[in-house]
């Protein structure tokens, strides 16, 4: 079964290389997401070649990798281009207004730009959306991991109040069951009428088609030494030791990750303590504790201000308060601003975060933080070997966003706090409960 589901891979790519070699390059300049007005929608991303599926002919293609984590005959053609349609189908929304590309727009890598996302009637969510690029290798989905598979995460932001709001998955179907293009597009992806979990099939292969590598870090790691600036290799080595960055995006600690920079792990790096304070984030948890009937996760996650607690909600450990899943970072020079919250704004404003080791106040802190004594020359190495990570679609926007950035840096450096950065480590205070 394994060795067939990698020739189906190799044919998928055959048969998707010609559309994705007209992605590619095809990002340049993007302005910054347009203001709205009081409850407005953001504007619906157009399809275009950066939605193309990926070929999986790109350097650093992890082919066994991608055949475990793939459902066999998931993936076809026909699957594939129906679960595209559908990625821009904004009568998946309540009022038509909205999609999943509304969040995830192929010109921004799959994000959207905003610190939080905003969906139906302007409302405004508490998360950052991450980017679908290579989510299928991720073992769950959202920032809080409250679902372990594509299909799942495809259904919720439908039926979310704050994203597309359709009443309920079945009204969101029976809005395109009635139209004769899709009708077909179903008979002959599935081979039947137009239906639920069809539809969230299509669209989780889709996502399974949208893998990025080929970047120039892949091709220095093929052997080609000239691939990425000497700034970038002096990055990668203080990846891997003093900047401590492999203890969370990296599989094994003691072994280096080329592929993927995720450990499918949770872990509170400080980010919520900065603006709900230990009380705050205390008191949210002990009331999830003490209720008696199921919490709606994904409500909570997006619309209200426990969403904080993050992994907690799923978990209701003490451990995992303020704890979110590690990101991939490759496409991390275009996809932000950054964290879950999106709160940084620069990828030097997340190195300045970790070299201070911020978070100190924080009870739940991850054991890893800690001041990290990095130089400005070296947090410029660190943030030369993350831009190296950026595929070959977005290089002329991944340029553009460096020297942005670049410039921002220069002048404008909130979290940066020397003094701190080559400190002590201190220790965290005692959990409050």
């Amino acid at each position: 079964m394994r060795a067939i589901l990698l020739v189906a891979l190799l044919l998928q790519a055959q048969i998707f290389a010609a559309l994705a070699a007209q992605a590619v390059d095809q990002a340049t300049t993007l302005d910054r997401p347009p203001a709205l007005a009081p409850g407005q929608a953001p504007p619906l991303p157009t399809p275009g070649p950066l939605a193309e599926p990926r070929s999986s002919a790109q350097v650093g293609f992890p082919a066994a990798l991608t055949a475990s984590v793939t459902p066999p005959g998931t993936q076809t053609p026909a699957i594939v281009a129906l679960g595209e349609k559908l990625f821009f189908e904004r009568r998946l929304s309540g009022d038509g207004a909205v999609a999943c590309a509304t969040c995830h727009d192929p010109a921004r890598a799959f994000t959207d730009g905003r610190p939080t996302s905003i969906g139906i009637h302007g409302r405004a969510g508490q998360r950052n959306a991450p980017t679908i690029l290579n989510a299928l290798y991720n073992k769950t989905q959202f920032w809080d991991g409250r679902v372990d598979t594509l299909e799942r995460q495809a259904a919720l932001p439908i039926t979310n109040p704050d994203e597309m709001g359709s009443v309920s998955i079945e009204d969101a179907v029976s809005r395109i069951a009635v139209d004769q293009d899709y009708r077909s597009q179903f008979t002959q992806a599935f081979g039947r009428a137009v239906n639920q979990q069809d539809m969230l099939s299509a669209i989780a292969a889709y996502e399974r088609s949208l893998v990025s590598f080929d970047s120039p870090f892949d091709h220095f790691i093929a052997g080609d030494a000239k691939a990425i600036p000497d700034s970038a290799k002096r990055g990668w080595e203080l990846f891997n030791t003093k900047a401590r960055c492999n203890l969370c995006h990296a599989l094994l600690d003691n072994q280096r990750d080329v592929t993927l920079f995720i450990d499918n792990d949770f872990h509170d790096i400080g980010i919520g303590i900065l603006k709900a304070g230990v009380d705050a984030l205390a008191g949210h948890a002990q009331r999830v504790l003490k209720q008696q009937v199921p919490l709606d996760v994904d409500a909570a996650a997006i619309s209200s201000e426990i969403s904080v607690l993050g992994r907690f909600l799923v978990t209701r450990r003490p451990s995992d308060i303020a704890s979110f899943r590690t990101p991939g970072l490759r496409n991390v020079l275009v996809t932000g601003p950054y964290f879950h919250d999106g709160s940084m704004q620069t990828l030097w404003d997340v190195v300045d975060h970790y070299n201070k080791g911020d978070g100190i106040s924080d009870p739940w802190l991850d054991q890893d933080m800690q001041p990290l004594a990095l130089t400005e020359a070296e947090i410029d190495d660190l943030v030369a070997y993350l831009a190296s990570l950026t595929s070959p679609q977005y290089k002329k926007l991944g340029e553009e966003e460096y020297a942005r950035q670049l410039a921002i840096s220069k002048t404008t450096r909130p979290q940066r706090d020397t003094a701190r950065a080559f400190g002590p480590k201190h220790p965290p205070p005692p959990p409050p409960f």
